[in-house]
């Protein structure tokens, strides 16, 4: 059973995996996954004949990906693969169903950085379309983290990172014109760093 989940749906994340279930993305087409990595959460789509396409700013990683494209979907086209940065991606507006984030945004730089990366990505996404985001927080450590200013942090394990909090994940609901269609959900890792799903519809 395990061995054929994992064909299926490959190593996603599991609150991913919670939106496939729910059939959140059924009528959704086209998916664009932002920092791909290896592809491991586009496994599904691959496979269940989506345009899947994927930006990463590491070249080698852009290779991989467009072999598991390759092998799972071969008629899913390998320049839909690109290297690229989140907050400049060669795609027109409004060009995506689905655009999913895991794992990015708290890689950002400083404020602007992260105001510029998500923007971007908001961007591509058609009206009606969702964000499908994970990034990491400080919900619920709040008094375990250090400002390092430019809303960097460094956590109890160790890592320094941009974080995000509630009120911050609602002001750019707002501001962008989304609207949550799931609450915000907080998983807390023995108290040494949280990640935080932001799943918007965009109106």
């Amino acid at each position: 059973m395990k061995n054929e989940l994992q064909e299926l749906y490959g190593n996603i994340d599991i609150y991913l995996f919670d939106q496939l279930l729910k059939g959140t993305y059924d009528d959704c087409q086209s998916v664009i996954d932002v920092g791909c990595g290896g592809g491991r959460n586009i496994v599904y789509f691959l496979k269940n004949g989506y345009d899947v396409f994927g930006i990463d700013p590491n070249a080698g990683t852009i290779e991989a990906v467009k072999g598991l494209s390759l092998k799972l979907a071969p008629l899913n086209l390998l320049e839909n693969f690109v290297v690229a940065n989140a907050e400049d991606m060669p795609f027109s507006d409004a060009a995506f169903d689905l655009a999913i984030c895991s794992a990015v945004l708290h890689f950002a730089k400083d404020n602007a950085h992260f105001d510029a990366m998500l923007n971007s990505i908001w961007r591509v996404i058609k009206p009606g379309g969702y964000l499908f985001a994970r990034l990491a927080s400080d919900i619920g450590i709040e008094t375990q983290v250090r400002d390092m200013g430019n809303g960097r942090y460094l956590l109890p394990d160790g890592s320094e990172r941009f974080l995000v909090n509630e009120q911050t994940l609602l002001r750019y609901t707002h501001k962008l014109g989304g609207q949550l269609h799931e609450p915000i959900k907080t998983t807390n890792v023995q108290n040494l760093r949280c990640m935080t799903t932001w799943c918007l519809r965009k109106l």
